[in-house]
């Protein structure tokens, strides 16, 4: 497998924790600049895909006002970032898990979901956008089905657990 260049890897952590700091900051322009102006945000949480700059700078003023008028404070946690690279060197693709925190005025912070950004990234005059953005809930995607013979959930799974003759271990983990 060919792996993407360090730097790359390091440029888009940073553009993630970029990200999460100007829409929860509230920086509207800021957060759409970091998409291409044709770029497009693709979440279930949301009635429609959203394109454009325009239309992101609408979205992320929409979403600090909705904190402001609940006087919550939200807070976009990016991990796990895995960046496969693309057709050129100015392509990529990431995948990364995003944590939405809450914390309503005088109360105490709570996970809102747990999601799954896939990221189409270019990099245009030196800089890393999102070209495309999609995002996959936890609640609202079904479970993998697994045909691992290893794997204690799976009915199919050839392995006897009481059979001392039987040297494949259920459930073993490196």
């Amino acid at each position: 497998m060919v792996e993407v260049p360090d730097e790359v890897v390091a440029a888009l952590t940073r553009l993630y924790a970029r990200q999460s700091r100007l829409i929860d900051e509230g920086d509207a322009t800021g957060w759409a600049a970091t998409f291409t102006p044709d770029g497009s945000f693709d979440s279930p949480s949301y009635p429609a895909p959203v394109r454009g700059t325009t239309a992101l700078v609408a979205f992320a003023a929409d979403f600090r006002d909705s904190c402001a008028a609940t006087r919550t404070r939200l807070r976009h946690v990016v991990t796990n970032v895995d960046v496969l690279p693309g057709a050129d060197a100015d392509r990529a693709r990431a995948h990364a898990y995003l944590q939405i925190v809450a914390t309503p005025e005088g109360a105490e912070s709570r996970l809102v979901r747990l999601t799954v950004l896939t990221d189409d990234l270019v990099r245009t005059d030196g800089a890393w956008r999102v070209a495309h953005r999609q995002v996959r809930r936890d609640d609202d995607t079904p479970m993998p089905s697994s045909s691992d013979p290893t794997d204690p959930t799976d009915p199919t799974d050839p392995t006897d657990p009481t059979d001392p003759t039987d040297t494949v271990q259920r459930g073993a983990s490196a």
